[in-house]
């Protein structure tokens, strides 16, 4: 600076600049499971090489599914054999959603379960009992055959004040031989004959989104969210205030879009599309 020049503390040359952080930190991904990187036992065509581009370019993401089933090390497994290699600490379930959300409204609490191993051991892990004496809460997940008397009983509890609690709102769910009842359709039911609406923990509630990029340790506006569905992974992410991408190779149809108000970033054919 010259003598004759004036120091100007509000001029852009000498105002410290930002960091243009988008241009040089990629965004995080946060993707749905089914129908987004395998479809039953089949690996989606470039679903593959997607998760290799991010690891290769030491991208952050998760995989996130409503799936209460399975722990995380069971899902690990399950996609190592259709070979996708996702360690089971990069999988984020409604289960492990759920147990963290009970855990936070009432530590070492009991619970009436209906559902899988992935949904008790998530329960056990964040130190609940499980049992039909009193619970605190009933929660209900996915299982691969729901029992008429353990509906009965969940439906008795809830009827004689037991908070309710379900996994995942999703009425259907594949399976090998076509779609099946999931958890939204026995939580309807129980609904129905109680008069009491269950708390949904997995997606579209933002809840699970939040857990889930707390849990990835990134922000929402630095996040793409990709699935394929419009009511539950795209309505989740766009409530999150995050970037969606929606993919044709599960439920949602183009031509099925424009039935919903909001609308994702990007629609593309599948996972392939995308580049990292």
């Amino acid at each position: 600076m010259t003598s004759t020049e004036t120091y100007d503390p509000n001029s852009d040359a000498t105002r410290p600049q930002p960091e243009e952080k988008s241009k040089t930190v990629p965004k995080s991904y946060i993707l749905d499971m089914d129908g987004v990187l395998i479809s039953g036992r089949t690996v989606i065509p470039g679903a593959k090489e997607f998760i290799q581009k991010l690891k290769t370019r030491g991208i952050k993401f998760l995989v996130l599914t409503n799936n209460s089933m399975y722990t995380p090390g069971d899902l690990s497994h399950r996609l190592r054999m259709l070979g996708l290699d996702i360690p089971p600490e990069i999988i984020f379930t409604s289960a492990l959603a759920t147990a963290r959300f009970l855990k936070s409204q009432k530590p070492h609490g009991t619970a009436f379960v209906v559902g899988e191993s992935g949904l008790t051991t998530a329960i056990h892990d964040v130190g609940y009992v499980i049992t039909d004496v009193n619970p605190d809460y009933v929660v209900l997940g996915e299982t691969q055959s729901y029992n008429m008397e353990t509906i009965t009983k969940a439906m008795r509890l809830v009827a004689e004040g037991v908070a309710f609690i379900a996994t995942n709102p999703d009425p259907t769910g594949p399976t090998e031989t076509g779609i099946a009842p999931a958890c939204g359709a026995m939580a309807a039911l129980i609904e129905r004959a109680t008069g009491v609406s269950p708390f949904f923990v997995g997606k579209p509630n933002p809840l699970m989104i939040r857990m889930a990029l707390n849990y990835l340790n990134v922000h929402s506006e630095d996040t793409i969210m990709v699935g394929d569905r419009m009511d539950t992974d795209i309505i989740a992410g766009v409530e999150s205030g995050m970037e969606t991408i929606l993919v044709l190779t599960g439920v949602t149809r183009r031509e099925q879009v424009a039935r919903y108000p909001y609308r994702p970033t990007r629609i593309v054919e599948s996972i392939a599309d995308i580049e990292p």
